[in-house]
């Protein structure tokens, strides 16, 4: 690009003699922010590689026009189809049709009015001196201001007129091009609202002007004192710290509060009212301020005032200049490595019965002992608080007794874990008020360093937004109870939550795991940590824990079990056991699967047949099966693996209808049933019986789970004659 030499446009014979803006300072003004000036006045530029290209000084796509958005020439363009170029305010000027030289006042005080800046000394905005002819009765205007939109566009102009009976205002819809006010109301000088923290409201253009001028960033409602407050737009002040400025007057202090009330709505950070000095005249406003040399900077920041809407607490931040010259330690790890880090919040999550709370007990034991758990160390041994809403005294104990520590931690742990009974209570103000005082004097004068609450459901309390699947009312328990719980305790205690799992597709859990938290989408915007205890294989008992940190770098999922009382990493494909025991444990499954088919086939010979569930409660404690629960799981099983199939049609049996049950009837291969076939023999009473070889209907798929319809009734198919030895007995 040629050079182009940066002109001074006061310099221009046309302009001679006149006060004109700085060009200077207009300059500054665009290069500050070009980008957005560019934007302006070329909609259809398109920025790259630090230079904004368009079609031409038309604003039509393209490329022939460039500007320099780098280094000392920023700002400096050229049309390399015409070979015309310049500065950004040529650029601005020419977008316009205008001449940079020729029409410079007029192009200043639009991008006076784009940038809210204040119009030079000496230079009232659009003087009436330059018309000759009166508009109406009321004769020439002596004053315009116009209303911008934030990105710079006209919306509004309002006049002012001084006939002999006194001012008058009349605005002046740009888009609806008639004499009338828009609907709604724009605020004054947006452009620099919308870049501002800090903006004082006064009563009228007049006054805005004036603090622009002193460097303030000021505002007001169109038509002051008698601005309708519902048919103004108020929410270009939303976020921002609003000082109302109001003239000393009745009717100014009343625009002020009813302004004041208005902000507050429309989202204001904070809001307060000026009180004018009480030495200054009626009516005395921020015009007759800056007229008289007043300090208004001071004023703003040090008058008396009324405060409607208090500012929120500071929010600490820090600049990337400290954050780099920090090199002070990093806090150690209460669980390392960042597993849980002082102040975090890990949630541990799984389904019921996958042995959430044995796993828990067990890890927060061997942080109170100082021990290492699953490659998960704690400093020192911790103060543990177990607050927990599931387990009877009496079984609670029975559960710790059987955690294996190693014997020299044992002392520590015996002071530094202290857990609660099956507590009733919820954690809502009442509830808080028992917890709170009970940690508080666990340890005497020492601090906890992890608080441990077991399940969440037992003590949730979302207010009034809903249940524990709820996000907001999960947020508010969070916030609003744990927090609180913790702030009250040690802040920098570290929290952990027990909550369990909702039911997810395999496929949907492998891609994402901690979706299955209930109430994922709070839970997962608030915690440190997520940890999962799930079971891939409902007939193994190894389980997968995973691991999702906010705090340091991702830790590998693994598998775990509990093997001889004692939680174990274990490789995914082999059970590190003695080959006698697992040889022990091969054996007892054989054998229950033996016994299983046994009683069904001689059952069926004494006509009698069962579902699943009439099985399981049938024979609960019998032939050594052991509980209801454990029945089940060898049927499913079973059912997997070919040796249990299922039919349906009970009525061809003479059987009752099998309900909702969700396969049918249980039947093995060979499976006869006996059922009569007709009167008991008058001399020896014997009944009749008639056998019906059983036939299955349905298989139970060992890839979905689903019941499939049996293609061939007559061949038995066994998925495999392997028991995995990771099975539990």
């Amino acid at each position: 690009m040629a050079d182009v030499i940066w002109l001074d446009y006061n310099d221009a014979p046309e302009q001679q003699g006149m006060a004109l803006p700085d060009t200077d300072s207009l300059r500054r003004g665009l290069l500050e922010r070009l980008e957005a000036v560019l934007l302006y006045l070329f909609p259809q530029g398109r920025i790259r590689g630090g230079k904004f290209y368009v079609g031409d000084i038309d604003g039509n796509r393209g490329k022939s026009l460039v500007v320099e958005l780098d280094g000392e020439r920023r700002g400096l363009w050229k049309d390399f189809a015409t070979d015309e170029g310049g500065d950004v305010i040529d650029l601005w000027a020419r977008s316009r049709g205008l001449s940079a030289r020729h029409d410079f006042p007029r192009i200043a005080e639009e991008i006076r009015q784009w940038l809210g800046l204040a119009p030079s000394i000496g230079h009232t905005p659009e003087r009436s001196n330059a018309r000759s002819a009166p508009v109406d009765e009321l004769g020439p205007y002596t004053a315009k201001w116009d209303y911008l939109t934030a990105d710079g566009r006209l919306i509004a102009c309002v006049y002012r007129y001084d006939p002999p009976t006194g001012k008058e205002y009349r605005p002046w819809d740009v888009r609806a091009r008639m004499w009338r006010a828009p609907d709604p109301r724009p605020l004054y000088n947006l452009p620099a609202v919308a870049n501002a923290r800090d903006v004082v409201l006064v009563e009228g253009e007049k006054a805005a002007c004036a603090l622009i001028g002193t460097g303030i960033t000021a505002t007001t409602a169109m038509n002051g004192a008698r601005a309708p407050i519902d048919k103004t737009d108020w929410t270009p002040l939303a976020g921002k710290h609003v000082l109302v400025w109001p003239d000393r007057d009745v009717p100014g202090w009343d625009y002020a509060e009813n302004a004041a009330r208005a902000c507050v709505t429309a989202g204001a950070a904070s809001v307060a009212i000026l009180v004018p000095p009480m030495d200054k005249p009626d009516k005395w406003d921020a015009a007759d301020a800056v007229a008289e040399g007043f300090d208004c900077a001071t004023f703003i920041r040090e008058g008396e005032r009324r405060v409607v809407k208090g500012a929120a607490p500071t929010l600490p931040t820090f600049t990337l200049g400290a954050l780099l010259d920090d090199d002070s330690p990093l806090p150690p790890d209460l669980i390392a490595p960042r597993v849980l880090t002082p102040g975090g919040l890990l949630v541990f999550g799984g389904a019921p019965k996958v042995g959430k709370s044995d796993f828990l007990l067990a890890w927060l034991t061997h942080m109170a002992a100082g021990a290492t758990f699953l490659a998960m160390t704690p400093p020192r041994p911790l103060r543990v608080f177990y607050l927990q809403a599931e387990v009877q005294y009496h079984y609670l104990r029975e559960r710790v007794k059987e955690i294996r520590l190693p014997p020299s931690r044992i002392g520590e742990a015996r002071v530094n874990f202290v857990a609660t009974p099956q507590l009733r209570l919820i954690l809502d103000d009442a509830g808080l008020a028992q917890v709170i005082p009970a940690i508080k004097q666990a340890f005497g004068d020492e601090l906890p360093d992890i608080i441990a609450i077991d399940p969440i459901r037992n003590v949730f309390d979302g207010g009034e937004s809903g249940g524990e699947n709820d996000n907001a009312a999960m947020l508010y328990f969070l916030s609003q109870r744990v927090e609180r719980l913790r702030d009250a305790v040690n802040p920098d205690a570290g929290i952990v939550l027990a909550h369990h799992t909702k039911k997810l597709g395999k496929k949907q859990f492998e891609e994402d795991p901690f979706q299955a938290l209930a109430g994922a989408g709070s839970l997962r915007g608030y915690y440190t940590t997520g940890m999962l205890l799930f079971r891939p294989d409902e007939t193994r008992t190894t389980r997968q824990l995973f691991f999702e940190l906010r705090n340091g770098a991702a830790i590998p999922s693994m598998h775990v079990d509990k093997i001889q009382g004692e939680w174990r990493e274990v490789d995914a494909n082999a059970r590190l056991v003695m080959r006698d025991y697992g040889e022990r444990l091969d054996a007892e499954r054989r054998r229950k699967r033996d016994a299983i088919l046994q009683i069904l086939f001689d059952e069926a010979a004494q006509g009698r047949c069962y579902t699943a569930n009439q099985f399981a409660e049938s024979f609960e404690g019998k032939a050594g099966l052991g509980g209801e629960r454990t029945i089940r799981e060898r049927l499913s099983a079973l059912s997997t693996q070919g040796y249990i199939k299922y039919f349906r049609n009970a009525q061809d049996y003479g059987l009752p209808r099998i309900g909702r049950t969700k396969y049918g009837y249980l039947c093995v291969e060979g499976m006869v049933l006996r059922i009569p076939a007709g009167e008991p023999d008058p001399d020896t009473g014997e009944v009749p019986l008639r056998e019906l070889p059983v036939l299955p209907t349905h298989f139970k798929c060992p890839q979905s789970g689903a019941a499939l319809p049996v293609e061939n009734p007559e061949v038995w198919v066994y998925q495999d004659d392997f028991i995995d030895p990771q099975e539990d007995a």
